[in-house]
């Protein structure tokens, strides 16, 4: 399964083991964990919560139980395995990463000129008129985070592929 939704990118990689530290170890509702890390990590709301609930999932540090509960996982934060997991399970990072060279920089733009084509059809009727600025802004957030896990690196007004 691949997760579409992307917090802002944080200052550092801290933010992300502090998410994830604010994930009960006892199953608990989607509310309470979204009450937990709205308290813990001062979220502004209940959206921004839920999104980096969704987003620990995509890096495999929290997980859904059958009943419906989040649960942290045991699983360490560390850049190797956050690499991994973000490009096999966030939905467009394997695909723009592909769009980088390593050699000439690319704009925001001309990232998301290669990745329009993937946008699901769905997405594109379900946000009519404003669907482009959407997904523009989710590439632009794939490549942030790529940045801040040296996936990418941002250089002369663009963004180049790290090997």
């Amino acid at each position: 399964m691949r997760f579409k939704l992307l917090p802002a990118v944080p200052d550092s990689l801290d933010r992300v083991e502090a998410a994830q530290r604010a994930v009960p170890l006892v199953p608990g509702t989607e509310d309470d964990c979204c009450a937990r890390l709205m308290r813990r990590l001062d979220f502004p709301s209940r959206d921004v919560a839920r999104t980096w609930l969704t987003f620990l999932r995509a890096l495999e540090l929290a997980a859904e139980t059958d009943s419906g509960s989040f649960v942290r996982e045991s699983t360490e934060p560390t850049p190797e395995h956050l690499r991994s997991a973000f490009e096999a399970r966030v939905y467009g990072a394997r695909e723009v990463l592909a769009a980088l060279d390593d050699e000439e920089p690319q704009t925001v733009d001309e990232v998301f000129a290669s990745f329009e084509e993937r946008v699901p059809v769905w997405e594109t009727h379900r946000a009519a008129g404003d669907w482009r600025d959407v997904w523009r802004e989710r590439v632009e957030r794939i490549l942030e985070w790529a940045v801040l896990l040296d996936l990418a690196a941002e250089r002369d007004g663009g963004y180049v592929r790290e090997k």
